[in-house]
């Protein structure tokens, strides 16, 4: 179906979630409807999406979702300011995923799309921190590479530097 999805992250994701947050269960996933809200929803979750709006702008928009979670894939690393989306959550569990920064490559920064574009990319001790200051409780962790097909050392590189980093995360809701 989709040829060129990069199938180890999505499995490591799918399988991260799953053991955290088993289906049936509702979520919110922040960022525009992709390939693998479509993979959650085969999988038993009821996804909703944001629709593209700008989170730094708009942060306030998570809470017109009663959801059981909050998923936010790859997403946080676009944000000037996460912290203050991490705030208003309203749902008391939270999985994401952020790309860890690589001392041998330089942040991501597409040519030809001004919004695809990493503000961040965080250190894993960066990324927690960020978690417990907005009121997020960090349960549980994990880490993977992201090897790539082809030559010279920084590939090499991402067959053993981790790439990827995994939190689950959970809060109390103030009343």
């Amino acid at each position: 179906m989709y040829s060129k999805l990069p199938e180890k992250r999505y499995k490591h994701t799918l399988t991260f979630l799953q053991k955290h947050l088993p289906a049936p269960a509702v979520i919110l996933d922040l960022g525009v409807r992709n390939p693998f809200s479509e993979i959650m929803e085969k999988n038993g979750y009821t996804v909703y999406n944001t629709n593209g709006e700008d989170l730094d702008v708009l942060p306030q928009i998570v809470k017109e979702y009663k959801v059981d979670a909050v998923t936010a894939f790859e997403i946080f690393e676009h944000l000037l300011a996460p912290f203050n989306v991490l705030r208003a959550i309203e749902a008391t569990k939270i999985i994401t995923t952020v790309p860890l920064k690589l001392w041998f490559a330089n942040a991501y920064r597409s040519k030809t799309d001004m919004w695809d574009r990493h503000y961040h990319e965080f250190e894993d001790w960066q990324y927690d921190w960020l978690l417990e200051k907005s009121g997020w409780r960090i349960v549980a962790t994990e880490k993977w590479t992201s090897p790539v097909r082809k030559l010279g050392i920084r590939p090499i590189l991402r067959n053993y530097v981790p790439r990827y980093y995994a939190v689950y995360a959970e809060k109390e809701i103030e009343k």
